[in-house]
């Protein structure tokens, strides 16, 4: 997969919850809303990469909701 497209994912993910701390949302809404991409949005799994390096990193987590998963900012 091609890293500098994960970590542009990543920086927008970043970037997003810095300036909206308390948002989550599911892997598709975060690849629809969340990333700005500069042509046409690329695979999900592009953003499912970005958001798990995120989450080794410390950075992003996954909490349940449902039978569905959003990914937030990592609470202390």
């Amino acid at each position: 997969m091609d890293e500098d497209l994960i970590r542009f994912a990543s920086n927008e993910i970043i970037n997003h919850v810095n300036a909206n701390p308390e948002s989550a949302d599911t892997v598709q809404g975060i690849h629809q809303w969340w990333i700005q991409w500069p042509n046409f949005p690329e695979s999900t799994q592009v953003t499912v990469t970005a958001l798990e390096q995120l989450q080794r990193d410390g950075l992003m987590e996954m909490v349940g909701a449902g039978n569905r998963g959003l990914w937030r900012r990592r609470r202390e």
